[in-house]
């Protein structure tokens, strides 16, 4: 009788330290707290070195500081020319209709439902031709590095600098 508790106590604290592990964490750290986020009322803000038309709204950590999760927003025609991030991405598709493309893969339709994981320093490249939303996660703290055609890192003036046809002369 008494192993049969000891076993049965030994299975229960086994049980208990595996679900433990499944515990969500909140914004601030604490274990066993909902986040609940509602779109309509968050506020979205340009997003340093990004293109005017890109906004942001932190929803969950400070991406200037580590770990987070951003609600992003981009205007119809919108586009973040090829950069690099230090974290890996994760992006997850609200709405809106775009593209996103990544050096040496095939361009990824966006739409509602669709996901991206991009690793770390991985080049890549969106535009939206509708207004789009996304959440995209960080696991690190967001930064963004611009290159040019050839790979080769450029600052974010030349790359966001807007790109005019020639003029023509009239005679």
């Amino acid at each position: 009788m008494v192993h049969r508790f000891l076993r049965l106590a030994a299975l229960f604290i086994a049980l208990s330290a595996g679900v433990s592990a499944f515990v969500p964490k909140t914004h601030a750290g604490e274990p066993g707290e909902m986040l609940m986020v509602d779109p309509q009322t968050v506020k979205f803000a340009p997003i340093p070195g990004a293109p005017a038309c890109v906004t942001a709204a932190p929803v969950r950590g400070d991406p200037a500081k580590g770990p987070s999760v951003l609600l992003v927003k981009l205007t119809p025609g919108c586009r973040v020319p090829w950069h690099w991030h230090t974290a890996n991405e994760q992006l997850m598709f609200v709405s809106g209709v775009g593209t996103l493309e990544m050096k040496n893969s095939k361009p990824l339709r966006l739409r509602a439902g669709a996901y991206a994981l991009l690793p770390g320093r991985q080049i890549h490249q969106a535009t939206c031709s509708s207004s789009c939303m996304f959440f995209n996660t960080a696991d690190a703290i967001f930064d963004i590095h611009y290159v040019d055609e050839s790979g080769k890192e450029i600052a974010a003036d030349e790359a966001l600098k807007k790109r005019t046809p020639p003029t023509t002369q009239k005679k």
